[in-house]
Protein backbone atom coordinates (compact mmCIF):
# COMPACT_ATOMS: atom_id res chain seq x y z
CA UNK A 1 0.00 0.00 0.00
CA UNK A 2 2.56 2.25 0.86
CA UNK A 3 4.43 1.44 -2.45
CA UNK A 4 1.35 2.19 -4.66
CA UNK A 5 1.43 5.64 -2.48
CA UNK A 6 4.55 6.71 -3.22
CA UNK A 7 4.74 6.06 -6.77
CA UNK A 8 1.95 8.00 -7.06
CA UNK A 9 3.72 10.59 -5.63
CA UNK A 10 7.03 10.23 -7.29
CA UNK A 11 4.42 10.62 -10.32
CA UNK A 12 3.03 13.76 -9.17
CA UNK A 13 6.34 15.14 -8.60
CA UNK A 14 7.49 14.15 -11.84
CA UNK A 15 4.72 15.76 -13.46
CA UNK A 16 5.21 18.75 -11.27
CA UNK A 17 8.96 19.30 -13.07
CA UNK A 18 8.10 18.33 -16.66
CA UNK A 19 5.44 21.17 -16.26
CA UNK A 20 7.79 23.26 -14.97
CA UNK A 21 10.69 22.64 -17.59
CA UNK A 22 7.79 23.35 -20.27
CA UNK A 23 7.13 26.98 -18.22
CA UNK A 24 10.65 27.71 -18.90
CA UNK A 25 11.02 26.59 -21.91
CA UNK A 26 8.31 28.41 -23.82
CA UNK A 27 9.16 31.15 -21.44
CA UNK A 28 12.25 31.45 -22.91
CA UNK A 29 11.72 29.86 -26.23
CA UNK A 30 12.48 33.38 -27.72
CA UNK A 31 15.97 33.96 -26.24
CA UNK A 32 17.09 30.74 -27.02
CA UNK A 33 16.27 31.55 -30.50
CA UNK A 34 17.89 34.69 -30.60
CA UNK A 35 20.96 33.08 -29.46
CA UNK A 36 22.34 31.51 -32.20
CA UNK A 37 21.12 34.58 -34.32
CA UNK A 38 23.09 36.84 -32.48
CA UNK A 39 26.18 34.58 -32.80
CA UNK A 40 25.79 35.17 -36.18
CA UNK A 41 25.30 38.45 -36.43
CA UNK A 42 28.94 38.77 -33.83
CA UNK A 43 30.51 36.31 -36.58
CA UNK A 44 29.82 38.40 -39.69
CA UNK A 45 30.92 41.48 -37.95
CA UNK A 46 33.73 40.13 -36.89
CA UNK A 47 34.84 39.19 -40.76
CA UNK A 48 34.14 43.44 -41.48
CA UNK A 49 37.60 44.88 -42.36
CA UNK A 50 38.98 48.75 -42.12
CA UNK A 51 38.02 48.99 -45.94
CA UNK A 52 34.37 47.52 -45.97
CA UNK A 53 33.52 50.27 -43.15
CA UNK A 54 34.99 52.70 -44.82
CA UNK A 55 33.07 51.60 -48.22
CA UNK A 56 29.84 51.82 -46.02
CA UNK A 57 30.32 55.16 -45.26
CA UNK A 58 31.25 56.89 -48.13
CA UNK A 59 27.72 55.04 -49.71
CA UNK A 60 25.64 56.81 -46.59
CA UNK A 61 27.80 59.98 -47.94
CA UNK A 62 26.19 59.70 -51.43
CA UNK A 63 22.71 59.15 -50.05
CA UNK A 64 22.72 62.26 -47.53
CA UNK A 65 18.96 62.51 -48.69
CA UNK A 66 17.38 59.55 -47.43
CA UNK A 67 19.83 59.49 -44.12
CA UNK A 68 18.57 62.82 -43.32
CA UNK A 69 14.89 61.54 -44.35
CA UNK A 70 14.81 58.42 -42.36
CA UNK A 71 16.75 60.31 -39.32
CA UNK A 72 13.76 62.60 -39.57
CA UNK A 73 11.22 60.18 -39.37
CA UNK A 74 13.04 58.39 -36.47
CA UNK A 75 13.22 61.14 -34.32
CA UNK A 76 9.26 62.70 -35.41
CA UNK A 77 8.24 58.80 -34.30
CA UNK A 78 10.09 58.61 -31.34
CA UNK A 79 8.88 62.19 -29.95
CA UNK A 80 4.71 60.86 -30.57
CA UNK A 81 5.69 57.43 -29.20
CA UNK A 82 6.77 59.33 -26.01
CA UNK A 83 4.28 61.69 -25.85
CA UNK A 84 1.15 59.55 -26.29
CA UNK A 85 2.74 56.86 -24.35
CA UNK A 86 0.72 55.95 -21.20
CA UNK A 87 2.49 57.33 -17.98
CA UNK A 88 3.19 54.95 -15.49
CA UNK A 89 1.34 55.00 -12.19
CA UNK A 90 2.98 54.32 -9.23
CA UNK A 91 2.07 53.59 -5.26
CA UNK A 92 4.02 55.90 -3.58
CA UNK A 93 2.46 54.80 0.08
CA UNK A 94 -0.37 54.02 1.64
CA UNK A 95 -1.96 53.97 5.22
CA UNK A 96 -4.57 51.37 6.84
CA UNK A 97 -6.29 52.82 10.03
CA UNK A 98 -5.66 50.99 13.42
CA UNK A 99 -9.10 51.24 15.26
CA UNK A 100 -8.72 51.78 19.32
CA UNK A 101 -8.62 48.53 21.63
CA UNK A 102 -11.62 50.08 23.14
CA UNK A 103 -13.57 49.38 19.96
CA UNK A 104 -13.19 45.86 19.93
CA UNK A 105 -16.33 43.84 19.86
CA UNK A 106 -15.35 40.24 21.15
CA UNK A 107 -17.78 37.03 20.14
CA UNK A 108 -18.92 37.34 23.80
CA UNK A 109 -19.46 41.31 23.71
CA UNK A 110 -21.17 40.74 20.45
CA UNK A 111 -23.87 38.32 21.35
CA UNK A 112 -24.22 39.83 25.18
CA UNK A 113 -25.29 43.55 22.87
CA UNK A 114 -27.81 41.56 20.71
CA UNK A 115 -29.20 40.12 23.37
CA UNK A 116 -29.50 43.23 25.10
CA UNK A 117 -30.76 45.27 22.05
CA UNK A 118 -33.93 43.63 22.44
CA UNK A 119 -34.70 43.27 18.37
CA UNK A 120 -33.54 39.76 17.96
CA UNK A 121 -35.32 36.58 18.69
CA UNK A 122 -34.47 33.09 19.89
CA UNK A 123 -33.91 31.85 16.29
CA UNK A 124 -31.90 35.16 15.34
CA UNK A 125 -29.89 34.87 18.06
CA UNK A 126 -28.76 31.17 17.65
CA UNK A 127 -28.45 31.80 14.09
CA UNK A 128 -26.34 34.83 14.70
CA UNK A 129 -24.20 32.86 17.15
CA UNK A 130 -23.29 29.87 14.83
CA UNK A 131 -22.69 32.02 11.88
CA UNK A 132 -19.93 34.14 14.38
CA UNK A 133 -18.40 31.25 15.02
CA UNK A 134 -18.01 29.68 11.74
CA UNK A 135 -17.28 33.24 10.55
CA UNK A 136 -13.43 33.21 11.01
CA UNK A 137 -13.69 36.53 12.73
CA UNK A 138 -10.80 36.71 16.01
CA UNK A 139 -11.88 38.30 18.80
CA UNK A 140 -9.60 41.67 18.13
CA UNK A 141 -11.91 43.19 15.46
CA UNK A 142 -13.23 46.39 16.41
CA UNK A 143 -17.02 47.88 15.65
CA UNK A 144 -17.94 51.46 16.09
CA UNK A 145 -18.46 53.57 19.32
CA UNK A 146 -22.00 54.32 18.46
CA UNK A 147 -22.72 49.81 18.20
CA UNK A 148 -20.70 49.99 21.89
CA UNK A 149 -23.82 51.80 23.08
CA UNK A 150 -27.13 50.37 24.84
CA UNK A 151 -29.53 50.43 22.95
CA UNK A 152 -27.21 51.63 19.56
CA UNK A 153 -27.18 55.21 18.79
CA UNK A 154 -27.25 54.53 14.57
CA UNK A 155 -27.80 59.05 14.26
CA UNK A 156 -26.52 60.95 11.30
CA UNK A 157 -24.27 62.58 13.60
CA UNK A 158 -22.67 58.96 14.72
CA UNK A 159 -22.11 57.95 11.34
CA UNK A 160 -20.57 61.08 10.28
CA UNK A 161 -17.88 60.62 13.60
CA UNK A 162 -17.18 57.18 12.35
CA UNK A 163 -16.63 58.32 8.87
CA UNK A 164 -14.30 61.20 10.37
CA UNK A 165 -12.45 58.94 12.46
CA UNK A 166 -11.51 56.95 9.99
CA UNK A 167 -10.60 58.57 6.60
CA UNK A 168 -8.38 61.21 8.49
CA UNK A 169 -7.11 58.56 10.67
CA UNK A 170 -5.62 56.83 8.00
CA UNK A 171 -4.94 60.23 6.12
CA UNK A 172 -2.72 62.07 8.95
CA UNK A 173 -0.58 58.60 8.62
CA UNK A 174 -0.23 58.62 4.96
CA UNK A 175 0.48 62.63 4.87
CA UNK A 176 3.11 61.88 7.90
CA UNK A 177 4.88 59.04 6.19
CA UNK A 178 5.04 60.62 2.58
CA UNK A 179 5.76 64.13 3.65
CA UNK A 180 3.66 65.28 0.83
CA UNK A 181 1.47 68.26 1.51
CA UNK A 182 -2.47 68.20 1.15
CA UNK A 183 -2.45 71.28 -1.34
CA UNK A 184 0.31 69.13 -3.47
CA UNK A 185 -2.72 66.64 -4.16
CA UNK A 186 -4.50 67.53 -7.55
CA UNK A 187 -7.19 64.33 -7.25
CA UNK A 188 -8.87 62.60 -5.18
CA UNK A 189 -11.45 59.93 -5.37
CA UNK A 190 -13.53 58.75 -1.93
CA UNK A 191 -15.38 55.30 -1.94
CA UNK A 192 -17.97 54.51 0.68
CA UNK A 193 -20.63 51.99 -0.55
CA UNK A 194 -23.96 52.60 2.16
CA UNK A 195 -23.17 56.24 3.92
CA UNK A 196 -23.14 59.37 1.22
CA UNK A 197 -23.82 62.34 2.96
CA UNK A 198 -24.50 65.87 1.81
CA UNK A 199 -21.71 67.28 1.85
CA UNK A 200 -19.54 64.41 0.48
CA UNK A 201 -17.18 62.07 2.06
CA UNK A 202 -14.68 63.86 -0.11
CA UNK A 203 -15.41 67.49 0.66
CA UNK A 204 -15.49 66.64 4.42
CA UNK A 205 -11.16 65.45 3.15
CA UNK A 206 -11.27 68.88 1.85
CA UNK A 207 -12.72 70.93 4.14
CA UNK A 208 -10.39 69.24 7.03
CA UNK A 209 -7.18 69.37 4.93
CA UNK A 210 -7.67 72.89 3.25
CA UNK A 211 -6.95 70.95 0.05
CA UNK A 212 -6.34 73.35 -2.99
CA UNK A 213 -9.50 75.00 -5.03
CA UNK A 214 -8.66 73.54 -8.23
CA UNK A 215 -8.64 69.55 -6.67
CA UNK A 216 -10.47 66.93 -9.05
CA UNK A 217 -12.64 64.94 -6.34
CA UNK A 218 -14.80 61.95 -6.97
CA UNK A 219 -17.23 60.44 -4.21
CA UNK A 220 -18.09 57.01 -5.21
CA UNK A 221 -21.52 55.39 -3.64
CA UNK A 222 -23.03 51.92 -3.77
CA UNK A 223 -20.11 50.42 -5.68
CA UNK A 224 -19.67 47.35 -2.68
CA UNK A 225 -16.76 46.03 -1.64
CA UNK A 226 -14.41 46.05 -4.78
CA UNK A 227 -14.64 49.85 -5.19
CA UNK A 228 -11.23 50.21 -3.87
CA UNK A 229 -10.22 48.41 -7.56
CA UNK A 230 -12.53 51.03 -9.22
CA UNK A 231 -11.32 54.15 -7.22
CA UNK A 232 -7.65 52.92 -8.33
CA UNK A 233 -8.89 52.88 -11.84
CA UNK A 234 -10.64 56.43 -11.99
CA UNK A 235 -7.36 57.46 -10.45
CA UNK A 236 -5.53 56.05 -12.93
CA UNK A 237 -7.22 57.57 -15.79
CA UNK A 238 -7.01 60.55 -14.28
CA UNK A 239 -3.36 60.58 -13.33
CA UNK A 240 -3.48 59.63 -17.85
CA UNK A 241 -4.46 63.24 -18.11
CA UNK A 242 -3.33 64.94 -15.34
CA UNK A 243 0.58 65.42 -15.75
CA UNK A 244 3.05 65.62 -12.89
CA UNK A 245 0.55 65.04 -9.82
CA UNK A 246 -0.63 63.24 -7.14
CA UNK A 247 -4.04 60.97 -6.33
CA UNK A 248 -5.24 60.03 -3.29
CA UNK A 249 -7.89 57.07 -3.02
CA UNK A 250 -9.89 56.70 0.04
CA UNK A 251 -11.75 53.12 1.07
CA UNK A 252 -14.04 52.70 3.82
CA UNK A 253 -17.40 51.63 4.91
CA UNK A 254 -19.74 52.82 7.45
CA UNK A 255 -21.18 50.40 10.15
CA UNK A 256 -23.03 52.96 12.39
CA UNK A 257 -26.06 53.76 9.87
CA UNK A 258 -26.26 50.12 8.54
CA UNK A 259 -26.29 47.40 11.37
CA UNK A 260 -29.70 45.53 10.74
CA UNK A 261 -32.26 45.32 13.70
CA UNK A 262 -34.64 42.92 12.43
CA UNK A 263 -34.59 38.60 12.06
CA UNK A 264 -34.53 38.01 8.35
CA UNK A 265 -31.57 35.64 8.16
CA UNK A 266 -30.28 36.80 5.24
CA UNK A 267 -30.13 40.13 6.13
CA UNK A 268 -28.44 39.00 9.52
CA UNK A 269 -24.77 38.21 7.82
CA UNK A 270 -23.43 41.69 7.52
CA UNK A 271 -23.44 41.82 11.27
CA UNK A 272 -21.48 39.02 11.96
CA UNK A 273 -19.22 39.97 9.22
CA UNK A 274 -18.53 44.03 8.75
CA UNK A 275 -16.48 46.22 11.11
CA UNK A 276 -14.58 49.35 11.15
CA UNK A 277 -11.78 50.19 8.58
CA UNK A 278 -10.32 52.32 5.84
CA UNK A 279 -7.66 52.91 3.53
CA UNK A 280 -5.76 56.11 2.36
CA UNK A 281 -3.43 55.52 -0.83
CA UNK A 282 -1.37 57.80 -2.45
CA UNK A 283 -0.92 57.57 -6.16
CA UNK A 284 1.77 59.63 -8.43
CA UNK A 285 2.87 59.75 -12.07
CA UNK A 286 6.04 61.89 -11.34
CA UNK A 287 8.85 60.36 -12.64
CA UNK A 288 10.97 61.23 -10.32
CA UNK A 289 8.65 59.34 -7.29
CA UNK A 290 9.22 56.13 -8.87
CA UNK A 291 12.49 55.24 -6.94
CA UNK A 292 10.56 56.26 -3.52
CA UNK A 293 7.48 54.27 -4.57
CA UNK A 294 6.68 50.81 -3.44
CA UNK A 295 4.42 49.53 -6.43
CA UNK A 296 3.65 50.18 -9.74
CA UNK A 297 0.13 49.56 -11.41
CA UNK A 298 0.52 47.13 -14.01
CA UNK A 299 -2.69 46.06 -15.20
CA UNK A 300 -6.45 46.90 -13.79
CA UNK A 301 -9.61 44.78 -15.02
CA UNK A 302 -12.94 45.19 -14.49
CA UNK A 303 -15.95 42.96 -14.95
CA UNK A 304 -19.68 43.83 -14.66
CA UNK A 305 -22.21 41.73 -14.28
CA UNK A 306 -25.04 43.59 -13.85
CA UNK A 307 -26.65 42.60 -16.80
CA UNK A 308 -28.23 39.38 -15.36
CA UNK A 309 -31.08 39.82 -13.12
CA UNK A 310 -29.37 37.16 -10.13
CA UNK A 311 -26.27 38.90 -10.15
CA UNK A 312 -27.46 42.21 -9.90
CA UNK A 313 -29.93 41.60 -6.86
CA UNK A 314 -27.68 38.90 -5.27
CA UNK A 315 -26.31 41.81 -2.46
CA UNK A 316 -29.28 44.30 -2.33
CA UNK A 317 -30.08 47.06 0.49
CA UNK A 318 -33.41 46.59 1.33
CA UNK A 319 -35.87 46.78 3.96
CA UNK A 320 -37.59 43.50 5.61
CA UNK A 321 -41.58 42.87 5.88
CA UNK A 322 -41.80 45.02 8.75
CA UNK A 323 -39.53 47.92 7.71
CA UNK A 324 -36.19 47.18 8.70
CA UNK A 325 -33.35 48.54 6.46
CA UNK A 326 -30.34 46.14 5.57
CA UNK A 327 -28.26 44.54 2.84
CA UNK A 328 -29.29 41.32 2.19
CA UNK A 329 -26.68 38.34 0.71
CA UNK A 330 -28.60 35.58 -1.95
CA UNK A 331 -27.82 32.08 -1.26
CA UNK A 332 -26.57 32.23 -4.80
CA UNK A 333 -24.09 34.56 -4.41
CA UNK A 334 -20.66 32.10 -4.07
CA UNK A 335 -22.14 30.87 -7.49
CA UNK A 336 -22.44 34.24 -8.90
CA UNK A 337 -19.12 35.13 -7.24
CA UNK A 338 -17.61 32.02 -9.22
CA UNK A 339 -19.04 32.71 -12.59
CA UNK A 340 -17.95 36.77 -12.48
CA UNK A 341 -14.17 35.68 -11.21
CA UNK A 342 -14.24 33.16 -14.93
CA UNK A 343 -15.14 36.11 -16.56
CA UNK A 344 -12.62 38.77 -14.89
CA UNK A 345 -10.02 36.06 -15.40
CA UNK A 346 -10.98 35.48 -19.03
CA UNK A 347 -9.80 38.76 -19.73
CA UNK A 348 -6.86 39.06 -17.00
CA UNK A 349 -5.35 35.94 -18.42
CA UNK A 350 -3.79 36.85 -21.46
CA UNK A 351 -2.36 39.92 -19.32
CA UNK A 352 -0.47 38.29 -17.23
CA UNK A 353 -0.17 34.43 -17.33
CA UNK A 354 2.53 33.18 -19.08
CA UNK A 355 2.86 32.11 -22.74
CA UNK A 356 3.17 28.30 -21.76
CA UNK A 357 -0.15 28.59 -19.47
CA UNK A 358 -2.24 30.46 -22.72
CA UNK A 359 -0.91 27.61 -25.36
CA UNK A 360 -2.00 24.32 -23.07
CA UNK A 361 -5.38 26.69 -22.22
CA UNK A 362 -5.74 26.90 -25.91
CA UNK A 363 -4.93 23.46 -26.92
CA UNK A 364 -7.90 22.37 -24.21
CA UNK A 365 -10.17 24.46 -25.46
CA UNK A 366 -9.82 23.92 -29.18
CA UNK A 367 -9.89 20.45 -28.35
CA UNK A 368 -13.23 20.55 -26.28
CA UNK A 369 -14.84 22.69 -29.32
CA UNK A 370 -13.79 21.11 -32.48
CA UNK A 371 -12.92 17.71 -31.64
CA UNK A 372 -15.10 17.03 -29.07
CA UNK A 373 -12.62 15.83 -26.66
CA UNK A 374 -13.72 14.66 -23.11
CA UNK A 375 -11.04 16.83 -22.08
CA UNK A 376 -11.17 18.30 -18.50
CA UNK A 377 -10.95 22.13 -18.76
CA UNK A 378 -7.33 23.73 -17.97
CA UNK A 379 -7.08 26.03 -15.25
CA UNK A 380 -4.46 28.29 -15.81
CA UNK A 381 -1.94 28.24 -12.60
CA UNK A 382 -1.95 32.09 -11.96
CA UNK A 383 0.86 30.81 -9.30
CA UNK A 384 2.98 31.59 -12.40
CA UNK A 385 2.07 34.91 -12.89
CA UNK A 386 1.90 36.35 -9.22
CA UNK A 387 3.93 35.93 -6.26
CA UNK A 388 1.28 36.95 -3.78
CA UNK A 389 -2.56 37.15 -3.80
CA UNK A 390 -4.96 39.89 -1.80
CA UNK A 391 -8.33 38.22 -1.94
CA UNK A 392 -10.78 40.48 -0.51
CA UNK A 393 -11.89 39.14 2.58
CA UNK A 394 -15.47 39.23 2.46
CA UNK A 395 -15.79 36.09 4.47
CA UNK A 396 -14.47 32.51 5.20
CA UNK A 397 -15.82 31.34 2.35
CA UNK A 398 -15.37 33.41 -0.08
CA UNK A 399 -11.50 33.07 0.46
CA UNK A 400 -11.90 28.98 0.45
CA UNK A 401 -13.72 29.09 -2.74
CA UNK A 402 -10.80 31.01 -4.33
CA UNK A 403 -8.31 28.79 -2.58
CA UNK A 404 -9.83 26.13 -4.78
CA UNK A 405 -10.58 27.08 -7.94
CA UNK A 406 -7.61 28.67 -8.26
CA UNK A 407 -5.51 26.16 -6.82
CA UNK A 408 -3.92 28.40 -4.43
CA UNK A 409 -1.34 26.62 -1.61
CA UNK A 410 -2.34 28.38 2.06
CA UNK A 411 0.76 30.58 1.73
CA UNK A 412 -1.12 32.41 -0.72
CA UNK A 413 -4.26 33.14 1.13
CA UNK A 414 -2.39 33.74 4.64
CA UNK A 415 -3.14 37.81 4.30
CA UNK A 416 -6.70 37.33 3.89
CA UNK A 417 -7.49 34.69 6.50
CA UNK A 418 -5.42 36.49 8.73
CA UNK A 419 -7.08 39.72 7.70
CA UNK A 420 -10.47 38.37 8.27
CA UNK A 421 -9.34 37.11 11.77
CA UNK A 422 -7.75 40.52 13.08
CA UNK A 423 -9.74 43.21 11.68
CA UNK A 424 -12.87 41.16 10.02
CA UNK A 425 -14.68 42.33 7.06
CA UNK A 426 -13.28 45.81 6.04
CA UNK A 427 -15.72 46.15 2.58
CA UNK A 428 -13.26 47.60 -0.13
CA UNK A 429 -10.16 48.68 2.14
CA UNK A 430 -9.59 44.89 3.19
CA UNK A 431 -7.21 44.13 -0.13
CA UNK A 432 -5.01 47.07 1.86
CA UNK A 433 -4.64 45.23 4.99
CA UNK A 434 -3.83 42.05 3.08
CA UNK A 435 -0.90 43.93 1.54
CA UNK A 436 0.23 45.39 4.66
CA UNK A 437 0.22 41.89 5.78
CA UNK A 438 2.61 40.71 3.77
CA UNK A 439 4.61 43.71 3.60
CA UNK A 440 4.93 42.92 7.77
CA UNK A 441 6.35 39.35 6.80
CA UNK A 442 8.71 40.69 5.37
CA UNK A 443 7.89 38.60 1.76
CA UNK A 444 7.71 41.30 -0.45
CA UNK A 445 10.94 41.25 -2.91
CA UNK A 446 11.67 43.80 -6.22
CA UNK A 447 9.99 42.34 -8.75
CA UNK A 448 7.32 40.35 -7.23
CA UNK A 449 3.43 40.64 -8.53
CA UNK A 450 0.42 41.10 -6.54
CA UNK A 451 -2.83 40.31 -7.41
CA UNK A 452 -5.71 42.15 -5.72
CA UNK A 453 -8.84 41.10 -6.27
CA UNK A 454 -12.45 41.62 -5.05
CA UNK A 455 -15.80 41.21 -5.40
CA UNK A 456 -18.82 43.78 -5.05
CA UNK A 457 -22.82 44.28 -5.04
CA UNK A 458 -23.80 44.90 -8.59
CA UNK A 459 -22.51 42.23 -9.33
CA UNK A 460 -18.90 43.11 -9.83
CA UNK A 461 -15.57 41.65 -10.08
CA UNK A 462 -12.62 43.81 -10.50
CA UNK A 463 -8.58 42.81 -10.11
CA UNK A 464 -5.74 44.94 -10.07
CA UNK A 465 -1.91 44.00 -10.70
CA UNK A 466 1.34 45.42 -9.35
CA UNK A 467 4.71 45.13 -9.59
CA UNK A 468 6.94 45.52 -6.58
CA UNK A 469 9.50 48.35 -7.18
CA UNK A 470 12.40 46.99 -4.11
CA UNK A 471 12.41 45.08 -1.48
CA UNK A 472 9.17 46.49 0.28
CA UNK A 473 9.22 47.36 4.35
CA UNK A 474 6.33 47.91 6.02
CA UNK A 475 5.39 51.42 6.82
CA UNK A 476 5.37 53.33 9.97
CA UNK A 477 2.32 52.71 11.89
CA UNK A 478 1.17 49.79 10.09
CA UNK A 479 -1.95 48.12 10.90
CA UNK A 480 -0.20 44.85 12.06
CA UNK A 481 2.50 46.57 14.19
CA UNK A 482 2.85 45.28 17.51
CA UNK A 483 1.31 41.64 16.34
CA UNK A 484 2.33 40.25 13.47
CA UNK A 485 4.81 38.19 15.59
CA UNK A 486 1.07 36.42 16.93
CA UNK A 487 0.38 35.39 13.03
CA UNK A 488 -0.59 33.37 11.55
CA UNK A 489 -2.90 32.41 13.66
CA UNK A 490 -4.14 28.54 13.57
CA UNK A 491 -8.16 28.56 13.21
CA UNK A 492 -10.74 26.42 13.47
CA UNK A 493 -12.81 24.01 11.08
Amino acid sequence: MNGEKNSSNNRVLKLKYVKLGYHYLITHLLKLCLVPLMAVIIVQASRLSLNDIHQTWLHLEHNLVYVVVLSAFVLVGSTVYFMTRKRSVYLVDYACYLPPSKLKMEHDRFMKHCKLMGCFDETSLVFLDKILGRSGLGEETCAPEAMHCLPPKPSMEAARQETEQVMFGALDTLFANTNVKPKDVGILVVNCSLFNPTPSLSSMIINKYKMRGNIKSFNLGGMGCSASVISVDLAKDMLQVHRNNYAIVVSTENITQNWYFGNKKAMLLPNCLFRIGGAAVLLSNKSVDRRRSKYKLIHVVRTHCGANDEAFNCVRQEQDDIGKTGVSLSKDLMTIAGNALKSNITTLGPLVLPISEQILFFVTLVANKLINAKIKPYIPDFKLAFEHFCIHAGGRAVIGELEKNLYLLQVHVEASRMTLHRFGNTSSSSIWYELAYIEAKGRMRKGDRIWQIAFGSGFKCNSAVWLALKNVKPSCNSPWEGCIHRYPVQLSL
